[in-house]
């Protein structure tokens, strides 16, 4: 399967945060405003200025009578050690622009439908941080097996 370990096809969750990774890194708007393909799984020790990396995810089964499927609500993370919320804010929008009902390839999974379904700005003035959460949805079927 192209290079991709079968357990990580299995992975409904791991197929959808791939092909979004794909098409984030694709961006070359989102990668300005980021400076750089800073969107990661576990944030590095040392990041600075804009970033985003994943959180929190649910997947829950979704399966009809006839297809295997998934039920997925996650969450992408931007934060803003420098510049305040404004860098942090235009990096959701522009991802968000990006993500809403787009026509992703997965794969060992066919994309139903991705809706980015809330934005959420806070500030964390201990850290010197802004931090703006995209939360999202999707419903995935598994691909039957070659």
């Amino acid at each position: 399967m192209s290079g991709i370990p079968a357990a990580e096809a299995a992975s409904p969750v791991l197929a959808l945060r791939r092909a979004i990774l794909a098409r984030l890194t694709a961006d070359a708007e989102l990668l300005a405003i980021l400076g750089g393909p800073r969107i990661y799984d576990e944030v590095p020790r040392a990041a600075t200025g804009v970033y985003a990396a994943f959180g929190d995810v649910s997947c829950r089964d979704g399966s009809t009578a006839t297809d295997q499927g998934h039920a997925q609500d996650a969450t992408l993370v931007i934060w803003s050690k420098t510049g305040g919320a404004r860098p942090a804010l235009a990096a959701a929008a522009r991802i968000a622009a990006l993500l809403h009902e787009a026509d992703l390839v997965l794969v060992g999974h066919r994309l139903v439908n991705l809706r980015v379904t809330a934005t959420e700005a806070r500030r964390d003035p201990r850290a010197n941080l802004d931090r703006v959460t995209l939360r999202f949805s999707a419903v995935t079927e598994v691909l039957p097996a070659e």
